[in-house]
């Protein structure tokens, strides 16, 4: 029987394995929902921890990822899925953690033009738990594919989730 909280990644010729969200695919994403959206998502930047990995080859976009930044999960704040700085201990998904979930986070462009307030935040394409256990909606892979497919990504590549 088919998980539908795993996928495979296809990149050319290539096909890697992938967690997704708890919900599955969905078509009509809302914030909390645990769906990973069936859509055609531009790739925006690339988050990196410095203290952990090499800096990335990559033609993206690429920040460090800074003690204090947090993504805007909060659907009543005006800064709602955005980058945001937050003191430590906050309640925002906070991109520094203890686990190596987001040691390299591609932001990938859901909601954001315009940001539509309850429709969902912060889809990431980041690395994945042992086992491929599902994600909160984001798309998650092994470290080695990171290091396989980022220095061939072109400026305008998207991920298609189907």
């Amino acid at each position: 029987m088919h998980d539908s909280r795993k996928g495979f990644l296809i990149a050319g010729g290539a096909c890697f394995p992938c967690a997704l969200g708890r919900s599955g695919i969905i078509v009509a994403k809302r914030e909390g929902d645990g769906g990973t959206p069936r859509a055609t998502l531009p790739l925006r930047r690339i988050f990196y921890r410095a203290d952990r990995l090499p800096r990335p080859q990559t033609s993206l976009p690429l920040r460090r990822i800074a003690p204090r930044d947090a993504w805007c999960d909060d659907s009543a704040d005006r800064r709602y899925n955005r980058l945001i700085e937050r003191p430590p201990g906050e309640a925002e998904e906070r991109l520094t953690r203890e686990d190596h979930l987001y040691d390299v986070i591609v932001e990938m462009g859901w909601n954001d033009a315009p940001v539509i307030r309850g429709r969902g935040s912060a889809i990431f394409w980041h690395l994945a738990r042992p086992g491929f256990t599902p994600t909160a909606g984001c798309v998650a892979v092994e470290r080695d594919v990171f290091q396989k497919l980022l220095p061939r990504l072109a400026r305008h590549c998207v991920m298609e989730i189907r």
